[in-house]
């Protein structure tokens, strides 16, 4: 079985608009700039999918199974990887907030 669970933050204020205009635009402005931290990441991985002519996926094979010896740009290129699906992940969980509940 697959429950989603769900959390509920209750707030109390004697200005209710106001709070959920704030959340609002606070979690407006961090999907913008996770979105920009996105496109950057994508690019820097771009870059050395051009300069090793590898796919990113094709490259974590690789150092994975200790086929390629250590530089500092493939430290680089995997913390690229990393930052990419870290990025995607808190895109996706503020995309899918439900803020018209608040």
């Amino acid at each position: 079985m697959n429950a989603k669970i769900t959390n509920i933050i209750k707030l109390r204020s004697n200005h209710p608009e106001l709070i959920k205009e704030m959340i609002q635009s606070d979690f407006a402005k961090r999907l913008q700039s996770l979105e920009l931290g996105l496109q950057k990441t994508q690019t820097r991985l771009e870059q050395f999918e051009a300069k090793y002519q590898w796919s990113t996926e094709t490259f974590i094979n690789l150092f994975t199974s200790d086929q390629l010896q250590h530089r500092l740009d493939f430290d680089e290129w995997l913390g690229e990887a990393w930052m990419l699906a870290k990025l995607q992940q808190k895109i996706a969980i503020v995309e899918n907030e439900d803020l018209n509940q608040i």
